[in-house]
């Protein structure tokens, strides 16, 4: 119900700003589509497709690693990306039951694979738009890009601690928590 709730009245108030968005990116990015869409992995492994604001040039490498600084990132993606204006369409993710507001970030295709044992309980949740995770990796971009080897990195040491962080969450997941971590995303707290 709150999800339900909330994804509509999010979607309504920030119509505008949706609008204004769409209408930027077309403009400031004409040579492709206003939303981003990419298969992720959903509650019990379901795939369905995540939408965001494109942030990259249309035609890029299917890299699923973002590094701070690629040039495959326009200017306008840097500003809709830092605010996280980009993620904002996930709310229709939200409305139609594929993600909730708070929950482990949806994977991209490969890395739920890597889930052994008791780590793939973290299947039978939804996926969130934030999380403890995302909090912790809000930076995640910029950590990449201070790497020699950013992909590496992300599955060896990134990507076991959001599981971690993620088998936590979902053993002492509460209404009030979540509550919480929905606040401290709204005003960067532990950012």
């Amino acid at each position: 119900m709150f999800d339900k709730l909330f994804s509509i009245l999010g979607l309504l108030f920030f119509c505008p700003l949706l609008i204004v968005v769409a209408i930027v990116i077309k403009i400031k990015m004409p040579d492709g589509p206003v939303f981003f869409k990419q298969n992720r992995v959903g509650k019990l492994g379901v795939i369905f497709k995540v939408y965001k604001f494109r942030t990259m040039i249309n035609d890029h490498s299917a890299n699923t690693i973002t590094i701070l600084g690629q040039s495959r990132i326009t200017r306008l993606g840097l500003i809709l990306r830092r605010y996280k204006i980009d993620e904002l369409p996930s709310l229709w993710n939200v409305l139609i039951g594929d993600m909730s507001f708070v929950g482990p970030r949806p994977d991209v295709l490969g890395y739920a694979d890597k889930l052994k044992g008791d780590d793939k309980r973290i299947l039978d949740l939804i996926p969130g738009i934030t999380g403890p995770a995302s909090l912790k990796y809000s930076n995640e971009e910029q950590l990449l890009a201070k790497v020699d080897n950013p992909k590496k990195y992300n599955d060896e040491v990134i990507f076991p601690d959001k599981v971690k962080i993620n088998l936590e969450y979902y053993y002492k997941r509460s209404f009030y928590g979540d509550i919480k971590i929905i606040l401290n995303t709204i005003f960067r707290v532990n950012y």
